[in-house]
């Protein structure tokens, strides 16, 4: 007789960090959304750089969005992919500050964001979560 596996409790603070990632991840897309449409209102040199800045952060905030649900799951890969979408982003953040003066409080208040999300995702207890587990059986196996 075979018995199930324990099935392992996602701890409070992995609960608070993706809903952190969500609300990261859809903030980032519709900030990333109004940088694109502020490059009406800058310097016609700004234009090409705001534009390709706004892209990015409205991507990057959609593919955060998209790995929220494997770090509920405790997916290592998805914390890895986290990590370099929220690095990347923290850049984007600092090139928006250098670049745009309306987006400033804003920007900064993502890369809090971001820094929080990183700390939450890689210090214990919430990196204890995101430990190897047994692979699952292949059911197909004879």
């Amino acid at each position: 007789m075979t018995t199930a596996p324990a099935s392992v409790r996602r701890p409070v603070v992995v609960t608070i960090a993706v809903v952190l990632v969500s609300l990261s991840g859809g903030l980032n897309t519709v900030l990333g959304i109004l940088i694109l449409l502020s490059r009406y209102d800058v310097a016609d040199d700004l234009v090409l750089s705001t534009s390709l800045i706004g892209a990015a952060v409205a991507l990057f905030g959609l593919l955060t969005l998209a790995v929220a649900s494997g770090v509920a799951r405790g997916s290592r890969l998805s914390r890895l992919l986290l990590t370099v979408y929220l690095a990347l982003q923290l850049v984007l953040h600092t090139l928006t500050i250098i670049t745009s003066d309306g987006w400033d409080v804003t920007a900064i208040v993502q890369m809090v964001l971001a820094v929080a999300l990183l700390v939450v995702v890689w210090a214990p207890p919430g990196s204890r979560y995101f430990v190897s587990r047994a692979p699952a059986p292949d059911p197909f196996a004879p």
